[in-house]
């Protein structure tokens, strides 16, 4: 997955020690590098008292990549875990994703991109930190070995990394070493405990939010009550009059304006912003309304839209007997991300130059467009990748909104460290949600009870279609967005006469990709129409899948085989009100199939049991998977909440904070969900994704079987 090696330095530092950094070319048609900046210690810092400090080119927002790069890295270079630190990296072009181009957190692909650049790292820095006691010893090197930090040779002979650095900063870089073979593995595939665990337990870990500089003010914005509103008239005298009050004045936002208040505490600012009158410019705005919404996107789904997939006769769905003829209609709402931490960032600006503390899914983009605003270069832009409490695609926004806001604060208090703060009630009301989605799907089935015609319509808004975002061009093609329609048009099961269209209008309500993008709810409806197809076919519904799934698609369908297996007990030893739900997803080269036991308390489900299998390819660290599993699932219970969606009223957005969208609660998740990792030895896939769909169609599969209702809309207002 890597290009032509373009970059790579070793030197020694002021104080001693190793510092090594390597560069790659981006592949062709990614993003191109401005001006590279490379810091001499970009990837490894073999520090003299012993301390291995690894950047970590990912956000760590709680996926556990600030662990398992740093375990990959260590292992090929033979490191003593024990003294492993990791470090997130700044942004730089240097740190952009080996195979994306770009410095970014998304797609489950930090560990399936880094995977061969991070062994790489390490087994280089290994090779010459061997080579450097090679010299020392003038012996070969291949009477060296190395192990837990310290390098061995003949005679008893051994030297710390540490004691070694800088001897090996001067040796020449191989061109090409040898990388371990699996069974050479000793941290990758070895369940391990993360970095930033007991820093987060005992409270010491410093999120974005958590960030305190010196003479810091903090800004919240007064924000158009509907998308795109601009700021007509003010009164800010009872806002200023208070205590504390820096600053009111107005800003641009993407689409329209906003006023910032600016104080020296978040609550001062707060509480002033409560006191302003503001007169909005509303005119010449959509008014959005999720009721008229829902009725036009009903009528359009019932049309063909842009083409994404079409194979075989779309006229065969015709010729089959309306008795073996199935018709179905989806509906999703708008979803909010609600990450734990609210969207902050800080930034000073001294004029030349600036700096910036973000916690951000896309640290370059957010870069560049903080030195847009300010009329910097990037280069001028020094940027600080802070810890996220929870990202879900919230923190990579393609316009960069919360940087630009929080710029154009500090362009007008130059000096002054800015520390911009979204409140939840500007979360939940700020836009940039999962879009709504309708779908209408038709379909026919041979004699066996197989699908022989499959015609699908799936109507809701494009986060890049027509964005001028960079991914536009990877991720849309003849008006179409390849990310929306995905768990539909590169699904795995064999349905000949299979045709999938979309139709993305245009809306004034802004919106992003959600944790699992298009799985979110393609997943949802293929995975009932199939346990429906299942059912009509008096057919086990694991037995069913595995039938429908082409011989070549192993990705999906080791899990479910392993999922047979390791629920096969319990699923079959049911309590009487009890169901069984199965669903499967095949997402980013990941395959995951899972299990729920359910059954109905006070009218809503409650989940007994979830038994996950995944097949990641090589699971670097086990316990991260399975993390990534337990939270997945979790997450995507979101869209079962009876409240969990966010609704439209005459372009204002109805719900302000959780107890408008309620996150699930102890008492709606599994009481267990146990995972089973396919063993395997193919390179690493995604895990943060992939688990996230499978929860809520296998949910409602399971209650079916306990109501003999389809349920078709989400969120689940009545069972």
């Amino acid at each position: 997955m890597l290009n032509r090696r373009s970059f790579i330095r070793v030197s020694a530092a002021a104080a001693g020690g190793l510092m090594m950094s390597m560069y790659f070319d981006h592949p062709s048609g990614a993003q191109q590098p401005t001006a590279p900046i490379f810091p001499p210690d970009a990837f490894v810092h073999v520090r003299p008292d012993g301390t291995i400090v690894i950047q970590v080119n990912r956000l760590e927002c709680g996926q556990g990549t600030q662990t398992a790069l740093p375990m990959i890295l260590a292992d090929e270079m033979d490191a003593d875990w024990s003294q492993v630190r990791a470090e997130l990296a700044p942004a730089e072009d240097l740190y952009k994703d080996p195979v994306f181009g770009v410095q970014m957190t998304g797609g489950s692909a930090a560990i399936a991109n880094s995977f061969q650049q991070y062994r790489e790292l390490g087994a280089k820095t290994r090779a010459m930190l061997v080579a450097a006691a090679a010299a020392r010893w003038q012996v070969s090197r291949d009477e060296c070995r190395a192990a837990k930090s310290v390098v061995y040779g003949p005679g008893n002979r051994s030297a710390r990394y540490a004691d070694l650095a800088a001897e090996a900063a001067r040796q020449p870089i191989p061109d090409k070493v040898a990388l371990k073979s699996a069974a050479g593995f000793g941290l990758i595939g070895t369940p391990t405990r993360r970095l930033d665990s007991r820093a987060k337990c005992e409270g010491a870990l410093r999120f974005g939010l958590d960030l305190d500089v010196p003479q810091m003010q903090v800004a919240v914005l007064a924000r158009p009550p509907v998308f795109g509103g601009r700021v007509r008239g003010l009164d800010d005298t009872a806002a200023r009059s208070m205590a504390g009050v820096r600053d009111v004045f107005e800003i641009p936002l993407v689409h329209g304006t906003a006023i910032a208040i600016v104080a020296d505490t978040f609550w001062t600012a707060k509480q002033a912003r409560e006191r302003l009158t503001v007169d909005w410019d509303l005119s010449g705005l959509e008014r959005v309304d999720s009721a008229r919404l829902r009725s036009a996107y009903q009528a359009l789904a019932h049309t063909t839209g842009n083409i994404a997939v079409r194979r075989g006769d779309d006229d065969t769905l015709n010729r089959i007997p309306v008795a073996r003829r199935m018709v179905a209609d989806f509906e999703f709402p708008y979803l909010p991300h609600t990450p734990m931490e609210p969207e902050n960032a800080t930034i000073r600006f001294d004029g030349d130059r600036a700096e910036a503390w973000v916690p951000t899914q896309a640290p370059t983009e957010d870069q560049v467009a903080i030195a847009d605003v300010l009329g910097l270069k990037p280069q001028q832009v020094t940027f600080h990748t802070e810890y996220a409490g929870g990202g879900f695609g919230r923190r990579s926004p393609f316009d960069c909104h919360i940087v630009r806001e929080a710029a154009a604060v500090a362009k007008r208090l130059r000096g002054t460290p800015i520390k911009l703060v979204w409140t939840r009630e500007d979360d939940v009301q700020g836009g940039y949600y999962r879009p709504v989605y309708v779908h209408h799907v038709e379909v026919g089935l041979d004699e066996q009870g197989m699908p022989a015609g499959w015609r699908h319509v799936i109507v809701g808004q494009s986060w890049v279609i027509g964005s001028g975002h960079w991914s536009e061009p990877f991720v849309t093609k003849d008006g179409v967005d390849l990310l929306g329609t995905q768990g539909t048009t590169d699904t795995r099961y064999r349905i000949p006469n299979f045709h999938v269209s979309a139709h993305h209008p245009r809306l004034n309500v802004p919106v992003t990709q959600l944790r699992s993008i298009g799985y979110t709810h393609n997943t949802f409806v293929m995975e009932t129409l199939i346990d429906e197809l299942a059912t009509r076919a008096q057919a086990d519904p694991i037995a069913y899948r595995l039938k429908l799934l082409d011989p070549s698609a192993t990705t999906i369908r080791t899990p479910l085989m392993l999922l047979e297996e390791k629920s096969a007990t319990w699923r079959r030893s049911l309590a009487p009100g009890h169901a069984v739900g199965i669903a499967c997803n095949s997402d980013q080269s990941t395959g995951v199939a899972c299990a729920v036991d359910v059954s109905i308390e006070n009218n809503r489900p409650r989940i007994h049991r979830a038994t996950v299998a995944i097949n990641v390819g090589l699971a670097v660290n086990p316990l991260t998977v399975e993390a990534q599993c337990q939270g997945g699932l979790v997450f995507g219970l979101s869209q079962l909440m009876a409240k969990g969606a966010i609704t439209v009223n005459d372009g204002h957005v109805e719900q302000r904070n959780f107890d408008g969208v309620p996150p699930p609660y102890m008492k709606d998740a599994p009481v267990a969900i146990d995972v089973h990792i396919v063993p395997s030895s193919e390179k690493p896939s995604g895990c943060g994704e992939p688990p996230v769909p499978v929860i809520s169609p296998a949910v409602v599969n399971a209650l079916f079987r306990l109501t003999g209702k389809r349920y078709r809309t989400l969120p689940l207002v009545s069972l």
